[in-house]
């Protein structure tokens, strides 16, 4: 049961959008130098970005003003869950929520598969600001390994539908040869069978290098490494039908299940007050195992973070011309693995 309200936390934790604004192109080098001089020759006359018309005297070339950017993002990331609490509601039972201390818990993920788009404009050359807006759906995997210090073993799936929005600024500059982007991020994302959303931040700081095709200097390909920062709202408070948090079960994982936890209730050094909370939520979630059409409801309430907030990230992009990109980045190294499909248009 307490893996159950794990699940659904896990899911509403839904993290790592992973989105960061386009970045601004260095000088171009001496080859292009007829570019160069058609770019210094521009009468820049949009209000964004502010300064566009110095930066252009300058010999820079920057990126048009506003774009949409249209998004696949996949993301596993490891979870830590306390404090959760349960409460069970049946024809006859309305038990409020009630601290359960007393389980422990195994390797808890979440998954994430989402579509999104992603409006930007470049306030200054150096300065974007974007909105995010997408779902898709979660599965959350939650596994109970213990009560107390007896082995219990139940692992809980949940599949729901989510939704996401958010907010978010890049910052980039040229240093030599590499350019530097740092992005910042914050998304509330609502999961179907939890009440509120939950707020997202996101850190990300990525060093990179753009190489300009020789013959067409406003067509390049950038490569770049660095590294991404997740936080998320602790609390989580929801509810959800037994029957969509068990999984199916064999007679003989049944019978396991429920003879450890015999075990553990029987066992003189088990306290009273366990047992009572045991009793009202955890033994029913027990007797459930297998039983498809239990209309029973289970309340939840958890604190949960991600395991590791930082991992590594590696990406490139194709930029076919100032209008069109393509872009993909991984996420590795660290619990949380990630994957980022891209689509970008700018508008002249």
């Amino acid at each position: 049961m307490k893996h159950i309200y794990l699940l659904l936390a896990i899911t509403i934790i839904y993290c790592s959008n992973g989105l960061f604004a386009q970045y601004s192109s260095k000088k171009i080098n001496n080859i292009h130098q007829a570019y160069t001089d058609s770019i210094k020759n521009i009468k820049y006359t949009k209000i964004f970005p502010i300064w566009g018309q110095k930066v252009y005297e300058k010999g820079f070339d920057i990126p048009y003003p506003i774009g949409i950017m249209a998004n696949y993002f996949y993301a596993k990331q490891g979870l830590v869950i306390d404090n959760l609490q349960l409460g069970l509601v049946t024809d006859n039972i309305d038990a409020p929520l009630t601290p359960i201390d007393f389980v422990g818990f195994g390797n808890n993920y979440t998954t994430a598969e989402t579509y999104m788009v992603r409006p930007d404009v470049w306030i200054f050359p150096f300065l974007n600001v974007y909105g995010i807006f997408g779902g898709g759906n979660s599965t959350t995997e939650v596994n109970l390994d213990q009560l107390g210090d007896k082995p219990f073993g139940m692992q809980s799936i949940v599949n729901q539908s989510i939704k996401t929005a958010g907010v978010g600024m890049t910052g980039a500059a040229g240093l030599g040869p590499v350019w530097l982007a740092v992005d910042a991020n914050m998304t509330w994302t609502k999961a179907q069978l939890v009440e509120n959303p939950v707020k997202v931040s996101t850190l990300g700081v990525r060093f990179g290098h753009n190489f300009v095709f020789q013959s067409k200097p406003y067509r390049n390909i950038g490569l770049w490494a660095g590294a991404m920062a997740v936080k998320m709202g602790s609390s989580t408070v929801g509810e959800i039908k037994l029957s969509e948090v068990l999984p199916p079960v064999s007679a003989k994982k049944k019978q396991e299940v429920t003879d450890n936890y015999n075990d553990w209730y029987n066992d003189p050094a088990t306290p009273i007050a366990q047992k009572i909370a045991a009793n009202e939520v955890i033994k029913p979630l027990v007797d459930a195992l297998g039983n498809s059409d239990s209309e029973t409801i289970i309340k939840y309430g958890i604190d949960k973070s991600v395991k590791q907030p930082w991992n590594g990230l590696i990406g490139g992009q194709y930029q076919h011309n100032k209008s069109w990109m393509l872009r993909s980045e991984v996420g590795f190294i660290g619990n949380r693995k990630s994957f980022l499909l891209s689509l970008n248009y700018r508008f002249k």
